[in-house]
């Protein structure tokens, strides 16, 4: 019944990068940009990957619509309030050092809280759900389902674009950055909690510029 929600989910997009055999030629401002940036992303990436992870082990079919309703509202929350914090933190570096970086930094930012208001949609579509009847509630997570693809294939171009050439570099050398693994046992969506995800974390693959 959830499958179709945590499968929508594992496409998203978010500040995460998963590059390897990049150069290594960025200078230091833009090192000192990326490092400033990924040390305040990887909590929230973390909290992600937990929300993810409690959706995906909420896909059983005898799993009760209540506990899902719960589960995904929670997750959803959770995962709201991190694309908030992500947002904050690539405004509060300032624009990276590189050409247009101000244009590039405040899109991001803005699609970054766009995100984090459209997962705080779908937690009230989520939780206004019927749990009384199963298969209407089946049909209203479809519905979700289908708006999550929505955020994860629409809107993401600037964030493409902040995890593109020299800047994308000198975020990929970055341990903050990089997506979270290890398993994790559900959670009902305390912000608070970190544990990690197995392979629930959405990520974007920035282009690479020699």
């Amino acid at each position: 019944m959830n499958k179709k929600l945590a499968a929508a989910l594992s496409g998203g997009a978010v500040l995460v990068l998963t590059l390897s055999g990049c150069s290594d030629d960025s200078d230091d401002k833009v090192n000192d940009w990326a490092k400033e940036v990924c040390d305040q992303v990887q909590p929230q990436l973390q909290k992600i990957a937990n929300a993810n992870a409690s959706i995906q082990q909420q896909t059983s079919d005898n799993s009760k619509p209540a506990d899902v309703q719960e589960t995904d509202s929670a997750a959803f929350q959770q995962i709201s309030q991190a694309y908030k914090a992500l947002g904050s933190a690539v405004e509060s570096a300032g624009p990276p050092p590189v050409d247009d970086g101000e244009t590039t930094q405040k899109e991001a930012v803005k699609e970054l809280n766009s995100s984090s208001a459209a997962y705080a949609k779908l937690q009230k579509k989520v939780d206004a759900l019927e749990t009384k009847d199963q298969a209407k509630f089946a049909d209203g997570l479809k519905d979700i389902a289908e708006e999550l693809n929505k955020i994860s294939t629409n809107g993401d171009q600037a964030l493409n674009k902040l995890q593109s050439g020299e800047v994308g570099t000198a975020m990929a050398k970055q341990e903050g950055c990089q997506k979270p693994t290890a398993s994790a046992s559900p959670s009902t969506g305390s912000s608070d909690d970190s544990e990690p995800s197995k392979e629930a974390s959405p990520s974007v693959s920035p282009s690479k510029k020699a």
